[in-house]
């Protein structure tokens, strides 16, 4: 099993505009540092809907900037959460929207691949859910415009969702690629009120990135081993599978991140066997 942890993009850093969840445009060098003395192995990157074209990771220089920083800090960035199609869905009615999605997408996989990306974690989740059965279909259709470059460069389209574990299994499986898996959020998971054992039953081969987050059923999240998330189990089926994806930490944050993260991680390690 993988035993390297990674940490999502400004959980190390103040918040960025208040907002619980953002690339922290400006001053996101400085968590590269703050992680490697953490003896943290990566930082999943954000792209936000918001000044996307300003992101480092859809300009040249900004690929540059974060191949210099890497080498600097040792910190790699494996995984991206883009949380742009939260605000611009894959699988919306508009199609003006569908396009532009669709290029922002084979751009981020085509860049991705320049930095040894391993999984591009597109949420469907909020805002962005499927459970609508026309936003499914959407997606299943949508999703295979862009299967092919994701498999050429061996990129995973990592797939957050609120689905239930046999839906979201057949869905996957009726796009049909080994490199579409699942993103599996342990407090998403225990928000939702799903059992670990029946989502391993159904996807645990699946899923190529893993977000460790404790939430209580029904609200959101709270600090670890606090809230309803199954995580002792979760582990304990991950290592059954000998799971060798990523370990993103996305836990409870507050306005400044660094402290909070390090009780958190020593509750972590102090808890859960790798």
């Amino acid at each position: 099993m993988n035993k390297k942890i990674g940490i999502m993009q400004g959980r190390l850093l103040p918040k960025y505009q208040g907002r619980y969840q953002a690339h922290p445009v400006g001053y996101w060098k400085d968590e590269f540092s703050i992680a490697s003395k953490l003896g943290l192995d990566s930082i999943e990157f954000i792209l936000d809907y918001n000044d996307v074209e300003e992101n480092p990771l859809l300009t040249t220089n900004g690929l540059e900037d974060i191949s210099k920083i890497e080498k600097l800090s040792g910190v790699k960035v494996r995984s991206i959460c883009a949380d742009y199609f939260m605000e611009a869905p894959i699988h919306s009615n508009d199609t003006v929207i569908v396009d532009s999605s669709i290029n922002i997408l084979n751009r981020l996989i085509r860049n991705a691949s320049l930095m040894n990306v391993k999984d591009i974690v597109v949420p469907c989740v909020d805002q962005s859910s499927l459970k609508n059965e026309k936003y499914k279909k959407n997606f299943i259709n949508n999703i295979k415009t862009v299967v092919s470059i994701a498999e050429d460069v061996n990129i995973n389209i990592s797939i957050e969702s609120d689905l239930a574990p046999i839906p979201l299994a057949n869905m996957i499986d009726s796009i049909g690629s080994k490199n579409v898996t699942v993103n599996y959020d342990i407090g998403n998971s225990a928000a939702l009120g799903y059992n670990p054992v029946e989502e391993f039953r159904a996807y645990g081969d699946k899923i190529s990135d893993l977000h460790i987050k404790d939430r209580l059923f029904g609200h959101g999240p709270v600090f670890l081993g606090k809230g309803n998330a199954a995580i002792l189990k979760v582990f304990e089926l991950l290592s059954k599978n000998d799971y060798q994806g990523l370990i993103i930490f996305q836990a409870f944050r507050d306005d400044e991140g660094v402290a909070i993260f390090k009780d958190q991680l020593n509750w972590f390690l102090k808890n859960v066997k790798l």
